[in-house]
C-alpha cells in the first residue's frame, strides 16, 4: 500500500546532524524529531519534545528534507522523538522515506508495536531497564519481530541495571536477534566502569557513548 502523503504529523524539529548512536554512529544524518511520548523516563534527554511541534503532512516532512539537500547529499534519515509510534502518521512517514530512495532508521522506545513498520526500515528499539523508571512499559512481544537490520539498545543507570540487562541478553538470547548496545546514562554510570564490566564478563554487545553530547554538549546533535 502507497504512503499517505497528506498524513498529519506533529514535528518538533528537522536538522541535519553527525548521527550519535547506534552502529550508524558518526554518520551525517537527517533527523526527523516528532513530538510526544507516553514515557517519562528517568534519564529523558529530549524532554523539549514532549509538546508543542508543528503539524505537517508527510509530503511537508519529505520536502524539508529534501531541502536539506536529498538523497544525493545525505541519504541517511533517521526519525526519532519523543516516541514516534505514538503518532499514527509515523508508518506512513518511515514508507514514503523509504519510497523516496532514503535509509531509514527509528528509534523507539520499545513500549509499542513495532511490527507494522516498513521492512525496509532498521528499527533501533530500547529495552528499559529499572532506573529509567518505565521498565513496566517493555512490549517483550517485539522482540519477536526483531531481524539481523534492526537493533536493541540499552541505557544503564547502574549496576543493578548492568545485571538486568546481562539477564535479559542472556534469558531472551538477545545478540542471536540483532546487535546490542549498551549505554550508559551520562553522569549516573561512568563510561568506563560500563566498558569493564563488559569486558569482565565477555558480553557480546556494542559499548557506545553518545557521539553528539561529546561533540556538541547537549541532546540536539549540533
Amino acid at each position: 500500500m502507497a504512503a499517505d502523503l497528506s498524513a498529519k504529523l506533529r514535528i518538533t524539529e528537522v536538522f541535519h546532524s553527525i548521527q550519535g548512536e547506534s552502529t550508524r554512529v558518526g554518520l551525517p544524518t537527517v533527523f526527523i524529531r516528532l513530538s510526544g511520548c507516553p514515557l517519562r523516563c528517568t534519564w529523558c534527554d529530549t524532554e523539549y519534545a514532549f509538546t508543542g511541534g508543528e503539524t505537517m503532512s508527510v509530503g511537508e516532512v519529505l520536502e524539508r528534507v529534501a531541502a536539506l539537500g536529498g538523497v544525493a547529499a545525505c541519504p541517511t534519515v533517521c526519525v526519532t522523538g519523543g516516541e514516534p509510534l505514538a503518532q499514527k502518521g509515523c508508518p506512513d512517514l518511515l514508507s514514503a522515506l523509504c519510497d523516496a530512495g532514503y535509509s531509514v532508521s527509528l528509534e523507539t522506545s520499545g513500549a509499542l508495536d513495532i511490527a507494522a513498520v516498513d521492512a525496509r526500515v532498521s528499527r533501533i528499539m530500547d529495552l528499559k531497564a529499572p532506573g529509567s523508571g518505565e521498565a513496566a512499559r517493555n512490549r517483550w512481544e517485539n522482540l519477536e519481530s526483531l531481524t539481523p537490520r534492526d537493533e536493541l539498545k540499552l541505557v544503564l543507570a547502574s549496576r543493578e541495571d548492568y545485571d538486568w540487562a546481562k539477564r535479559q541478553l542472556a534469558e531472551h538470547r538477545l545478540a542471536t536477534r540483532c546487535p546490542v548496545l549498551f549505554s550508559p546514562v551520562q553522569g549516573r554510570l561512568a563510561p568506563a566502569q560500563l566498558a569493564q564490566w563488559i569486558l569482565d564478563d565477555r558480553l557480546p554487545v556494542r559499548f557506545q557513548l553518545q557521539l553528539h553530547k561529546i561533540l556538541w554538549q547537549d541532546a540536539k546533535g549540533r
